[in-house]
């Protein structure tokens, strides 16, 4: 049987809520992290079709001690898969960070707001905050979309809940959810004017993190965060930039064609198709973005998306040199 030995398991039963830190909103250790100036570490699980928790625990195994906090997908590019919730609920059961993951597309307010309090109470310290993919792109383009909320006004609602202690009926809650909130943003699709404006609405709305979605153009993330700086958003929001290895350039041409919100410049498609060995090019690639991007003022950590690669994390991110300042906690 699969185990993850962690020091300080969370059990709701046996031990009290977690206490957030003086001038922390929860107990995440990815909120603490980013709060000392240290550079996070996120990665995303790839949800397994399974209703057995070991393949949960499988999955986790390379990312556990590497990264700040594991986020656990809702539904993406509208595909279902094991819930968020339910993977939030295994691996928070074990100890470890998690970052719950809310999709406007497929609940209604009165569901979300129950969801963030039994998060909450499972342990769950972070929450992201996304509008999420239309049905029309999923396996399942007959489902009924929801979006009762849109991730802005989403924030909003777990903002008021967090802050005010009540639910958006005005309902008082004898317990608000201590969670660090989180939104997503796309630096590198048009229209490319609006994305700072856009991530400003977000933070302004609530958010306490950004992580983007795949920076495999250099040339245009710079000038987005050149944007964030003449707007101060860099210090008033952690954001995380995503990366991921390509295993080779057929994939990265299905991706930038068929995935929404994936930028992929030539230059790398063409070092991929020389490449004797495209899934090493890929991750090469990887680090090398990562080791960019560290240099980038206003860049708090980088998001790892390795879908079915999850092994390469603890590599890349070693290689990369970018937790080798980091004292030891």
């Amino acid at each position: 049987m699969i185990t993850i030995q962690t020091p300080e398991p969370f059990d709701p039963l046996l031990n009290p809520p977690l206490v957030p830190p003086p001038g922390h909103y929860s107990a995440s250790k990815l909120e603490r992290v980013l709060r000392k100036g240290w550079f996070a570490v996120t990665a995303e699980l790839n949800p397994p079709d399974s209703a057995d928790p070991r393949d949960i625990l499988k999955a986790a195994e390379p990312l556990v001690n590497i990264v700040d906090a594991i986020n656990a997908t809702d539904a993406s590019g509208a595909n279902c898969h094991m819930s968020s919730m339910g993977i939030c609920s295994v691996l928070s059961r074990q100890g470890q960070g998690v970052v719950l993951q809310i999709s406007c597309r497929d609940r209604n307010r009165i569901a979300i707001q129950g969801d963030v309090l039994g998060a909450a109470a499972m342990g769950v310290g972070n929450v992201l905050c996304l509008t999420g993919d239309g049905v029309g792109v999923g396996d399942q383009p007959g489902a009924r979309p929801v979006f009762d909320f849109d991730a802005i006004s989403l924030l909003r609602t777990l903002r008021y809940m967090r802050d005010d202690s009540a639910f958006l009926s005005g309902r008082k809650l004898s317990t608000a959810p201590a969670i660090f909130l989180g939104a997503a943003e796309n630096p590198c699709v048009p229209p490319l004017e609006y994305r700072a404006a856009r991530l400003a609405k977000k933070v302004a709305a609530g958010a306490d993190f950004i992580q983007t979605n795949y920076i495999f153009d250099i040339g245009l993330f710079k000038k987005f965060m050149h944007q964030i700086r003449d707007m101060g958003l860099h210090e008033k929001v952690y954001l995380l930039a995503g990366v991921g290895p390509l295993a080779s350039a057929n994939a990265a041409r299905w991706m930038r064609n068929n995935v929404p919100g994936i930028h992929i410049p030539d230059n790398i498609i063409d070092r991929l198709q020389s490449a004797e060995k495209p899934a090493e090019e890929g991750k090469r690639i990887c680090i090398e973005l990562i080791r960019q991007i560290r240099e980038i003022e206003g860049v708090a950590g980088v998001h790892l998306m390795a879908y079915r690669r999850e092994h390469m994390v603890g590599d890349i991110i070693e290689e990369s040199g970018v937790l080798s300042d980091r004292p030891v906690a």
